[in-house]
């Protein structure tokens, strides 16, 4: 077997195509769009660039057939609060299922992260935002949801023979919109809703500006200074507002308000996977044409929750339960969804564990978990530190 650099266009079409050729007879697999996997890899489209780098190799095995893939990445703003050595990371990672191919795949990305200084290795993760290509697959084995990791059961055990252990599990839950809340949360709600100072809508696009400067100022009180997250100015919200606006659908994007302050946001989106699945992973002016077609003609009944928040001083209030019925009250009868999954909870994040099991007939609808291998292998290892 024998491994390469990708340094060129050639080796860069040979890195895609290695994720096609090992799914394509996996009928759960939908192919990402090469330039959202491209994109992670452009200096000029990706801002981890500034902090960091990367490198990636494809493996042919003797006869010259794809036989796997790898990215390695350093980035100096990828920390965990506990860290006592530097940790880099592999992503994009595909592999026949052969340990010789996969031990040879995980050294390359080793020995390159020893040079560059580091400690241990996370994988499969993102050069980038960590709602991204994140975690690998080891429960729920269909589609993959937008920019998700999809990868074949075995890639566990190539993980975990090559001595990666787990760090945390990223839970993704299911429901049925349609059905009803548990009685729980509607009675959390109404404990919230008889004070009039609190409202909560939905938002409107042509109010987009005000939507902006809320999602914003929710974000900066919830997230800032956690696990290194800095916060957001309103240019940054802006642009991916206006990206996500040809797909936004107005009903399912909800904020919480408390004496007209917004102090709480629930961010829902269609799955794009369910259009783009028909694109082939192409999306150039042919592709953009079918996709606006798609979207006119072809319904989508799934969607995906992409960021729930609320304001430090209105958590653990009921809050959550408040801002969820609401939303229900007009995306149950006025939208055509039948299936949602919210995007992955950290196991190290048991109050929103928590709060996703309660909502009513949850499901755990599929599990991504994040690897770590120390380099020192007399160290001793340590999961993720819960959230307090």
């Amino acid at each position: 077997m024998t491994l390469i650099q990708v340094t060129d266009k050639s080796t860069e079409n040979d890195f895609i195509q290695v994720n096609v050729f090992l799914n394509q007879n996996d009928s759960g697999y939908i192919r990402p769009l090469d330039k959202d996997v491209l994109e992670v890899f452009d200096p000029k489209k990706n801002k981890a660039f500034r902090s960091g780098e990367c490198i990636r190799w494809i493996l042919k095995d003797n006869d010259g057939n794809y036989a796997g893939r790898i990215a390695a990445f350093v980035n100096k703003k990828y920390k965990t609060k506990g860290d006592d050595v530097p940790v880099g990371g592999i992503g994009f990672f595909d592999c026949i299922n052969n340990q010789e191919a996969a031990d040879m795949l995980f050294d390359v990305a080793k020995h390159w992260l020893l040079q560059k200084g580091m400690g241990a290795m996370d994988g499969p993760i993102n050069f980038g935002e960590r709602v991204n290509w994140w975690g690998l697959v080891t429960k729920g084995f269909h589609e993959p949801m937008y920019r998700m990791n999809y990868n074949p059961p075995y890639y566990k055990e190539l993980f975990e023979n090559y001595g990666f252990r787990v760090f945390f599990d990223q839970v993704c839950f299911g429901l049925d919109p349609k059905k009803k809340l548990s009685q729980k949360v509607y009675d959390r709600h109404a404990a919230i809703a008889k004070d009039p100072d609190f409202t909560a809508m939905h938002i409107r696009k042509s109010e987009l500006r005000k939507f902006i400067t809320d999602f914003t100022t929710v974000y900066n009180k919830a997230w800032s200074g956690h696990g290194g997250l800095k916060q957001l100015k309103e240019e940054q919200v802006s642009i991916m507002f206006h990206q996500m606006k040809p797909v936004m659908d107005e009903k399912i994007i909800w904020f919480a308000y408390y004496k007209n302050d917004p102090i709480a946001m629930y961010v829902n989106l269609p799955d794009l996977n369910q259009w783009f699945k028909h694109l082939h992973g192409k999306f150039g002016l042919i592709q953009k044409l079918k996709f606006l077609w798609l979207k006119q003609t072809r319904k989508n009944n799934k969607f995906t929750g992409i960021v729930f928040g609320i304001v430090p001083e209105f958590q653990g209030k009921g809050l959550d339960a408040y801002i969820i019925v609401e939303s229900a009250k007009v995306i149950q009868p006025f939208t055509p969804y039948t299936e949602y999954e919210m995007q992955w909870i950290g196991d190290f994040n048991p109050k929103m564990i928590n709060m996703a099991e309660t909502l009513g007939d949850t499901y755990r609808s599929r599990v991504l978990t994040t690897y770590r291998y120390l380099f020192d292998r007399t160290k001793e290892f340590k999961r993720h530190p819960a959230l307090a």
